[in-house]
């Protein structure tokens, strides 16, 4: 259970709202507030956004203080929403310095970066993350099917809060899949008008 006021002040902490204050943006954020601030259930649309994703940044921490960021990245549907809490993914085999495996067991709190450069969209989410390790059930739920990767565990992450940014700055990039399809969309266009070209002149 959230123990904040408002599931913003897993983020908006007195000294943030203090500078909020202080720069002129604490008034917009309070009537955010006054609404019940962030989400933190899981929506459908955040589910779909979620499950989308082949990339994400982990964010945790050591019982010291110190952040740390990794990349974890699959095939559209690594990242599987299991209810409206809480987050799956299979942890695959890298190079095995387990900083994140470390960071989670001196400190649960966890965050979860996404972005989608293709329509310039990024969630923030908050919470809790766990490593789960030999469960052949729910592994076999979390890996996707055909994927070429060995897994070695399971990270669980139970939102507490998430936001959606603006686009504002994000730059537009698109999958090299998605740019390989639609160039052979094209080029599948231009054949069948050379061709039809190339028939009437014929006719």
């Amino acid at each position: 259970m959230n123990a904040h006021a408002f599931t913003s002040d897993v983020a908006f902490t007195p000294t943030v709202k203090a500078i909020q204050a202080r720069k002129g943006s604490r008034e917009a954020y309070a009537r955010v507030e006054e609404r019940g601030g962030w989400q933190a259930d899981i929506t459908p649309d955040l589910a779909a956004f979620i499950e989308a994703q082949t990339s994400v940044f982990l964010s945790t921490a050591n019982g010291e203080g110190q952040p740390y960021i990794q990349h974890r990245g699959g095939p559209a549907g690594f990242l599987k929403v299991l209810d409206e809490r809480t987050i799956g993914f299979a942890d695959f085999a890298g190079n095995r310095q387990f900083i994140t495996q470390g960071n989670l067991a001196d400190n649960p709190r966890a965050f979860l970066f996404l972005i989608d450069y293709a329509h310039r969209q990024r969630i923030k989410i908050w919470g809790k993350a766990r490593v789960v390790e030999d469960d052949a059930e729910l592994m076999a739920k979390l890996m996707p099917e055909d994927y070429k990767a060995r897994p070695e565990q399971i990270i669980l992450f139970t939102v507490s809060a998430w936001d959606a940014n603006c686009p504002q700055h994000i730059p537009q990039r698109f999958e090299a899949a998605d740019v390989a399809a639609a160039l052979a969309e094209r080029d599948k266009r231009i054949e069948w008008l050379e061709q039809e070209i190339a028939r009437l002149r014929g006719a």
